[in-house]
């Protein structure tokens, strides 16, 4: 298989599944490079509440699209798509596999699915965000159901509310009618780890547990005065925004640690959702002995 004939590979599932071992072991046994697809991973400094993989556990395997950008600025899904897919060119016209690896959605279908973007326009959302702040969500909502019922029912935060109502006003078509059918842009194939619900939510309190003690108040200190709060996307993640509270003297650090191991575990169930919702994704146990000599397999066979 020539380097242009190669599919990408996407490793997906629920956080704390494994997927950044997984990555790295099957970059190792097929040649292969690593692109983060975990939105949060994109932000220097957010190293703990994160679990990045540090450096030391790369094994020597180039990673991109990590530390990418300071807290302050807005992750952006279509910037995303461009950045992944030019990756994706350049690791393939080199003989190599591109491995995306993340838990992120619609991160994932940016890069492997026919998707298009629609534009912004600042002032737009502006003018919608006084509206919201003004009249409240149901007001907003109640005007999405007017002129696209399908993406009203969907969503249900503020801000993708406030996303689709500025898309039809650019546009003048439904939010929801942009978004993808489930068709590869070009060849890829998509291995999933699953992990026992009980166990999961185990190892996911271990984790929490885990990145307390590595320093994660101490990580939350340090990116509050690089300007986490300004963030709209940094700001808001798991870990960091509950120990914010701990700064501000409103919660403690026992009480941040249980409340991020909730969102967490809620977290894991919404990307267990959506990932479950694609019939293209091989399922594997994250357990399993043979977990790396089975993912290869399915990757060579698909």
């Amino acid at each position: 298989m020539s380097g242009q004939d190669l599919p990408v590979l996407a490793v997906v599932g629920p956080t704390g599944s494994g997927k950044s071992d997984l990555g790295v072991a099957l970059a190792a046994r097929l040649g292969g490079e690593i692109i983060n697809a975990d939105s949060m991973q994109f932000y220097r400094g957010m190293d703990i509440g994160t679990a990045k993989l540090p450096l030391a556990e790369r094994a020597g395997i180039p990673h991109h699209l990590l530390d990418i950008m300071d807290v302050t600025e807005e992750a952006s899904v279509s910037a995303f798509q461009s950045q992944a897919r030019s990756l994706i060119t350049d690791i393939r016209s080199r003989g190599r596999w591109p491995i995306l690896v993340g838990g992120s959605g619609l991160y994932v279908r940016a890069a492997l699915d026919v998707l298009e973007f629609p534009g912004t326009d600042p002032e737009v959302r502006r003018r919608l965000e006084a509206e919201l702040e003004a009249s409240g969500l149901e007001h907003l909502r109640n005007r999405l159901k007017a002129v696209d019922p399908v993406s009203a029912g969907r969503l249900g935060d503020a801000r993708r509310v406030v996303r689709a109502l500025e898309v039809h006003e650019l546009t003048g078509r439904p939010f929801s009618s942009f978004m993808p059918e489930r068709t590869y842009f070009q060849p890829a194939v998509q291995i999933g780890l699953q992990v026992e619900r009980s166990l999961l939510h185990s190892r996911l309190a271990l984790r929490v547990q885990h990145m307390v003690e590595q320093g994660l108040e101490e990580e939350v200190r340090r990116l509050d005065a690089a300007g986490l709060r300004t963030g709209r996307t940094a700001g808001r993640a798991l870990g960091y925004a509950q120990f914010l509270k701990v700064l501000d003297g409103e919660s403690t650090v026992e009480k941040a640690a249980e409340d991020t191991v909730v969102a967490t575990r809620q977290f894991a169930r919404r990307q267990l959702t959506w990932f479950r919702a694609d019939p293209r994704v091989t399922w594997l146990d994250f357990d399993d002995p043979r977990l790396v000599d089975k993912a290869a397999a399915a990757i060579l066979e698909g």
